[in-house]
């Protein structure tokens, strides 16, 4: 029903124009300083004007031109202009000016000089109506491609972080371990989050920053001694709102390369500032081991997802440096955050 009465709407609002230019274009026409007022035989004239570019606007251009038929529509444009001029030579100057001008020919170009202007402006209205209407159309669908894009690219991140941490959550089943029901508990407050908190586009900050503390305690359950995480996120500027489950990524992948590949000495630093012109800075370093798949990091699919998002939420206003030596991982990220529209 909403797509009706948008169409409905929009039919109006071009009935509308093309009246309001037919009354405006009218006057025009039949403004006369020396006699003032409208005389019958210019309304008829224009009316035969305005009945061609009629056929021309809603017969000719979609059926025709708008269809790449070009040769066929300037052949009807042709001898439809050339009925108007038929009309207007030998009947209604015949009707109105039967001892002056329909008493002969005066020649095709003045004729044409004649008919041309009005059909010229009512068709090249109607030709730039199409074409802002078609424009707004293509951006309506570039706009829901685009929401779309965005939409799949989160979906992904939902199976992604399920996948590795049922396998963990397995584990720890098997195994009877106590802390399996701290793992159940903070697993469904991140699931939680995913699933209603970040349905919009853009979320608090606040909310985003929970959201990272609750998923780090999912993760660190499974570090027990084997070393240490910090997430320090005081003093952090409200007021601000960031896309979801963007920094989640490199934290997931911090911890995944750290625990994998060390036995001991994990050693996890995050750090997000944020200063009062919105522009955040997130830090995220971890240790790794020599027998950690760490090529796969750069090329993974969270990752790429992740650079895709935000070339497309954030173009010209992220900076994302990714450094790896022989022991740590490094990713620095910077983006101008939107404040949040009261």
């Amino acid at each position: 029903m909403g797509s009706v009465f948008k169409k409905m709407n929009t039919v109006r609002k071009e009935v509308f124009f093309q009246v309001l230019l037919h009354v405006v274009l009218f006057i025009f026409f039949s403004f006369d300083r020396d006699k003032p007022g409208i005389e019958a035989y210019q309304i008829f004239f224009f009316l035969n004007y305005s009945l061609g570019a009629l056929v021309i606007n809603y017969i000719l251009l979609p059926h025709l031109y708008y269809k790449k038929k070009y040769g066929m529509f300037f052949l009807s444009a042709v001898l439809l202009v050339g009925c108007i001029i038929l009309t207007e030579e030998f009947v209604l100057e015949k009707i109105y000016f039967p001892k002056t001008r329909g008493a002969h020919f005066q020649g095709i170009i003045y004729t044409l000089l004649d008919v041309m202007p009005v059909i010229i402006i009512l068709s090249g209205f109607k030709f730039a109506w199409d074409a802002s209407k078609k424009q707004n159309e293509l951006d309506a669908l570039r706009v829901s491609a685009h929401e779309s894009e965005l939409q799949f690219l989160k979906s992904q991140i939902n199976p992604h972080f399920l996948f590795n941490n049922l396998n963990n959550l397995y584990s720890y089943a098997i195994e009877n371990s106590p802390k399996t029901p701290g793992i159940i508990l903070e697993l469904s407050s991140v699931l939680r989050y995913m699933l209603y908190d970040c349905r919009e586009k853009f979320v608090p900050l606040s909310k985003e920053i929970a959201h990272l503390q609750n998923f780090s305690k999912l993760y660190e359950l499974q570090i027990e001694d084997r070393g240490s995480v910090a997430f320090p996120t005081e003093n952090n500027s409200t007021g601000f709102a960031i896309a979801p489950l963007i920094l989640s990524v490199f934290l997931e992948n911090a911890f995944k390369h750290s625990t994998a590949s060390q036995s001991k000495g994990i050693e996890i630093r995050v750090k997000l500032e944020v200063d009062r012109d919105g522009e955040l800075t997130f830090n995220c370093r971890n240790t790794y081991g020599d027998q950690a798949n760490t090529e796969d990091v750069p090329h993974g699919i969270g990752l790429q997802n992740v650079k895709k998002r935000l070339a497309i939420l954030y173009p010209g206003a992220h900076h994302l440096d990714i450094q790896k030596d022989a022991q740590v991982y490094t990713v620095l990220l910077g983006i101008q955050l939107n404040r949040i529209q009261k």
